[in-house]
């Protein structure tokens, strides 16, 4: 909740800061902690970049807190990069896009509510029509055993599968706190060293695609090792529970567990292999950096002359 409307320094900043706490406390913490090592899937975060999410450092943040977040997201969002990224993500799911201004905006929301349809609220401005509070408190209760919730004068069934996304195009919005204790306030506004890295990331797939598709093959491969692995676990548990008698004698038991020793020492190799081909892209990346430089700084030029 408090890392998630700062900028990449001040969230820095912040897990520095966690961390010296805890090394005060005496909590034992994992060196080099960051959000995205423990929240992200690699193989997630590849999907994300597809569906257009920018790859620098913040953007995969801002993305795990939209997806982890217990309360539904408000993206400030001027360059409209987290915008695109939620349409492209939720199109194949029939994402409906609505604005406060919309005469029948209220209703289209409460058929997505009754059917799990994704919505995407745009264009808001400083303040919540008081009619989406329900929804944003996420107000759900039980009725003969369906989850409904009250929208206006009438109880309607609520869809788990509903999800609930808010952008705005503002630059510097100011959210009174009955605002920000019942949404999730996303900071995507691009900066000059986030730019940067977004450029820096399309250069280098540019210029060395090779090391861009060995990495993708490796993240592929890891999440069907993982799959498999899960799968193992699960026969596993499942003859663990039917098995009677001594389970040495087990032999679809003792196979299975051979496998499922084989596959873990598979997903060991490739994730050595996945940290050696990093290491060699950011080896590669840095060669490039100056291009991205200049390339925000003029961005940043141009936006600025505007004023």
């Amino acid at each position: 909740t408090h890392y998630c409307a700062f900028t990449s320094i001040y969230r820095q900043e912040l897990v520095d800061h966690w961390i010296v706490r805890c090394a005060e406390l005496e909590i034992p913490v994992t060196e080099g902690m960051t959000l995205t090592s423990v929240l992200a899937d690699p193989f997630e975060i590849r999907q994300w970049n597809t569906d257009g999410l920018p790859r620098d450092q913040v953007s995969t943040e801002n993305a795990i807190l939209v997806t982890r977040g217990h309360r539904w997201p408000l993206m400030i969002d001027p360059q409209e990069q987290a915008n695109r990224w939620i349409r492209n993500r939720e199109a194949m799911n029939g994402l409906k896009v609505i604005k406060l201004t919309d005469g029948n905006f209220l209703r289209t929301l409460e058929n997505c509510i009754r059917i799990g349809m994704p919505v995407l609220l745009e264009d808001l401005g400083e303040s919540l029509d008081p009619s989406l509070e329900p929804v944003l408190l996420k107000q759900t209760f039980m009725q003969g055993g369906r989850m409904l919730i009250r929208l206006g004068d009438s109880d309607i069934e609520y869809d788990r599968n509903f999800r609930f996304y808010m952008t705005t195009k503002m630059s510097n919005p100011h959210y009174l706190p009955e605002v920000c204790i019942k949404v999730t306030i996303i900071n995507f506004t691009v900066t000059k060293l986030g730019l940067e890295d977004q450029l820096l990331s399309e250069v280098v797939s540019l210029e060395r695609p090779e090391l861009e598709e060995q990495r993708n093959q490796l993240i592929v491969k890891i999440n069907t090792d993982k799959n498999q692995l899960k799968a193992i676990e699960d026969r596993i548990l499942k003859l663990l529970f039917e098995s009677e008698g001594n389970i040495l004698d087990n032999e679809d038991l003792i196979n299975t567990l051979n496998d499922s020793k084989v596959t873990s020492g598979v997903i060991t190799q490739r994730l050595k292999e996945a940290e050696t081909t990093e290491e060699k892209i950011s080896i590669a990346r840095e060669k490039y950096r100056v291009v991205a430089t200049r390339g925000s700084v003029m961005y940043f030029v141009i936006a600025d002359m505007g004023q």
